[in-house]
């Protein structure tokens, strides 16, 4: 197996309460749906970094020579046929600072900050900005 193991946390501040949200791996399947109430949900995401940096993994999806990111499914893209939503966030997980990458070989956990709803009050999809930049969290 290539790359050595680290966790990337994806915190949704702010989720739609009733709506499922999961993990979409990399053949489109929900993993881990969870219905999100009042409060932030966290997704802890397992990558296996290679140098280069190279992301690699069940979740790492990639995009063109150099973009890798994670979907968070949402709805009925996360098993909940019964939503009326059907999204998925898109997280880039390229873009993290050297630094940060090199914290997380040591077993620190990187965490981002997402929001969780869009301007048109539904759930946050598409390409997703953290509300602040990826940080170490243990």
């Amino acid at each position: 197996m290539t790359g050595q193991p680290i966790t990337l946390r994806l915190r949704i501040q702010d989720p739609i309460p009733g709506v499922a949200y999961s993990l979409q791996d990399k053949k489109n399947h929900p993993v881990g749906p969870v219905i999100a109430g009042d409060a932030s949900l966290a997704f802890d995401v397992p990558v296996r970094l290679a140098p280069g940096p190279r992301f690699l993994g069940e979740f790492v999806r990639s995009e063109g020579p150099s973009r890798r990111f994670v979907y968070i499914a949402i709805g009925t893209s996360a098993g909940d046929h019964a939503s009326p939503w059907s999204r998925r966030a898109k997280i880039d997980i390229h873009t993290i600072p050297a630094d940060l990458l090199a914290r997380a070989l040591e077993g620190a956990v990187l965490e981002a900050l997402l929001p969780g709803k869009a301007r048109d009050s539904g759930p946050a999809c598409a390409t997703v900005v953290p509300l602040a930049p990826w940080r170490v969290v243990d």
